[in-house]
């Protein structure tokens, strides 16, 4: 049994047919006006606005100053295997380390500060005030290995040095 549609409707439901996402079109163009809108009223901030603006988008966002801000252990993190794979995340971040000098034995003074010498490339003078100034970081930003060999010979000298 077919319905009967009064004849003043037929042209709009005709319309709907042949254009059926015209409906869509119109609230993406609103969207559009509304995006519009909102950059031009940023755009019309002054300096200070848009400092205090960004940070404030930032917070909103979960954002601290260098990425997504940190918000805790994760679910999967609560799991040993999980907790093993960060720790090795986090070890292999460090890539760059900082070899300070904590203090010496006064008999071995002159020999650490010939070796101090050998590896930062300083004069006498200020090896020797570098030296005199422990606990100090003697070396900043090496590698590894390059730490480790240079930790070895100062304590092969009677000195007690940490990576850091």
């Amino acid at each position: 049994m077919a319905s009967k549609v009064p004849l003043r409707n037929l042209p709009s439901l005709f319309s709907l047919i042949r254009n059926p996402i015209s409906r869509n079109l119109s609230t993406a163009e609103t969207q559009t006006q509304k995006l519009e809108r909102i950059a031009d009223d940023l755009l019309s901030l002054n300096k200070l606005e848009r400092f205090d603006y960004s940070g404030l988008f930032r917070h909103k966002m979960g954002l601290n100053n260098y990425g997504p801000a940190v918000l805790g252990p994760s679910p999967t993190a609560s799991s040993p295997s999980a907790g093993a794979g960060s720790a090795d995340v986090k070890a292999a971040e460090k890539t760059a380390f900082d070899v300070k000098l904590e203090k010496f034995d006064a008999g071995a003074k002159i020999k650490i500060i010939k070796e101090v010498r050998s590896f930062t490339e300083l004069g006498l003078k200020e090896a020797k005030d570098l030296v005199e100034k422990a606990p100090v970081v003697v070396k900043k930003g090496v590698a590894k290995e390059e730490a480790d060999s240079i930790v070895e010979k100062l304590k092969g000298l009677g000195a007690t040095v940490v990576l850091e």
